[in-house]
């Protein structure tokens, strides 16, 4: 099992990543006495070494503030070769990141049932110039076509995301 994690904010407009990362069970990922593994959070008290000794580190850093949300794993997708094996994630967006990060659908690539490489943007556009919220990415499925679906709670939309026919 698989889980995309939005970290903890006001730490400043580069910390902390939120995260995609397995679950293993019994698990402990560091909340609310470390972030990203064993990064002590000083604000929180008490503080709790022993627990911080436990924490686990995630497997891939998304980025500070993206808030992302929606995961959803490539089976089925007929989106192309290069979208075959990952996660696709919505990224709803930051509301207290300088720049704004997020507002986008990424895709992370996967070797070996662990991710691998870099993530790949798939569907941006939802943040005007000005840094205007046209739309916010939540929820990612793949339909029973193989094409992606993506909800935008800001726009009121559900998005459908296909290859073209050249692409396929």
């Amino acid at each position: 099992m698989w889980v995309a994690v939005n970290e903890r904010d006001e730490l400043g407009s580069d910390l902390v990543p939120d995260f995609m990362t397995s679950v293993r069970p019994g698990g402990f990922y560091g909340w609310p006495w470390s972030y990203y593994g064993q990064n002590v959070d000083k604000r929180v008290e008490p503080r709790r070494p022993d627990m911080v000794a436990k924490a686990i580190k995630p497997d891939y850093a998304l980025g500070p503030h993206t808030a992302s949300l929606g995961l959803t794993f490539a089976e089925g997708a007929q989106l192309g070769p290069s979208l075959a094996s990952g996660a696709f994630i919505g990224q709803h967006g930051s509301w207290n990141r300088k720049p704004p990060s997020g507002y986008k659908v990424i895709f992370v690539p996967f070797r070996g049932g662990r991710p691998s490489g870099r993530p790949l943007d798939v569907l941006t556009g939802f943040l005007s110039a000005g840094g205007k919220a046209m739309g916010r990415p939540v929820g990612v499925e793949i339909a029973q076509d193989g094409s992606l679906l993506v909800a935008d709670d800001v726009g009121n939309t559900i998005w459908r995301v296909s290859a073209s026919a050249k692409g396929r």
